[in-house]
């Protein structure tokens, strides 16, 4: 009888302890983007602008578990929705809800299953730097997919222009955010294997 109240105190303790350590990972993680979102270089000929967010993105889905990958996202957009400025800076100034229905909402709202698809597909890879560049690339390309979709949807623009405005741009960039997030997340487990 003391013995199962004491395995039970103990097990609601781990329970505790991890629900925090989750909660805190998922701060610092929507912390992270916000911090990146600010990062951001404004270009003319676009209403999006070039930021470290996609970084930040990957390399935390590669870093975190699927579901803790999504609810971190989800968590950052949470925060911009409720008027906290982590969303990039834009023009003309929005914030909460009207900035995730601006020109970069589809890009936003891609963002939690971007990083759970990272995740999932670089846990079933091997999590090495190929499996890394995968993950990331395809969780790229969600982001570039919804982000395009919900441009053109707003401005009733040809599959052209939206190319030309969303995408295009920053296939670039894209290619060094990719390469960058498969190398944090090799040295990662490099890290963990190590110690």
């Amino acid at each position: 009888m003391v013995q199962d109240r004491v395995a039970q105190s103990s097990e609601r303790r781990t329970r505790a302890t991890s629900s925090l350590r989750f909660a805190g990972i998922a701060l610092a993680g929507s912390a992270i983007v916000a911090l990146s979102a600010h990062v951001a270089l404004p270009l003319s000929f676009t209403p999006v602008p070039m930021t470290l967010q996609p970084l930040a993105v990957l390399v935390l889905g590669l870093l975190l578990a699927p579901e803790l990958a999504a609810i971190t996202m989800a968590l950052y957009l949470a925060e911009g929705a409720l008027g906290l400025p982590v969303f990039a800076p834009s023009l003309p100034a929005t914030l909460g809800l009207a900035h995730l229905l601006g020109p970069t909402g589809g890009y936003l709202t891609a963002y939690p299953a971007a990083a759970a698809l990272a995740s999932w597909l670089y846990r079933r890879t091997g999590r090495g730097f190929g499996s890394g560049l995968l993950s990331a690339a395809t969780a790229l390309a969600l982001v570039f997919t919804c982000g395009a979709t919900w441009l053109a949807i707003l401005t009733h623009a040809s599959i052209q222009t939206v190319l030309a405005l969303a995408v295009l741009p920053f296939l670039p960039g894209a290619g060094l955010n990719i390469a960058a997030a498969a190398a944090v997340a090799r040295g990662f487990q490099r890290l963990r294997r190590a110690s």
